[in-house]
């Protein structure tokens, strides 16, 4: 024991002396971009549950990120049909409201400066006139002998 120096005892299982090893965050080790530890933080600080398991939050963040990306996939698409690099809260409400699964998700949801889906009731849209009618009519029955 004389002959060993302070530095050379570690204390307490090893943990005071050596290296730190380097902390890795829980999106990263998930592989995910969502933040996990936020997601872990507002789920203990909602007090939703009186306990929560290690993979909700983890669960929850690949949740949120696909509908992020399925959201954001179609409003690009939607924002290219419109010839524009930018997309904006139009894009997202037709991206929305074009499909099927997202729009029953978010189906009482108001997107704002969204506008409305373009739908002209078909009663109201202008018939063909009496004439062209008739002339597509006589030219289409065969001729009398």
């Amino acid at each position: 024991m004389e002959g060993a120096s302070a530095t050379s005892i570690k204390g307490a299982g090893g943990r005071r002396g050596g290296e730190r090893k380097k902390s890795i965050p829980k999106s990263v080790k998930a592989g995910l971009q969502f933040p996990v530890g936020r997601i872990a933080r507002f789920l203990k600080k909602g007090r939703y549950a009186q306990r929560m398991g290690t993979g909700a939050p983890i669960y929850m963040a690949a949740v949120l990120e696909y509908l992020a990306a399925e959201v954001l996939e179609l409003a690009g698409n939607a924002a290219r049909d419109n010839k524009k690099s930018r997309i904006v809260p139009r894009h997202v409400q037709l991206a929305v409201r074009n499909d099927d699964e997202l729009g029953k998700l978010l189906h009482g949801v108001t997107i704002a400066n969204g506008g409305v889906l373009p739908n002209i009731n078909p009663v109201l849209l202008p018939k063909k006139s009496a004439a062209a009618a008739e002339k597509g009519s006589e030219t289409k029955s065969p001729k009398k002998a």
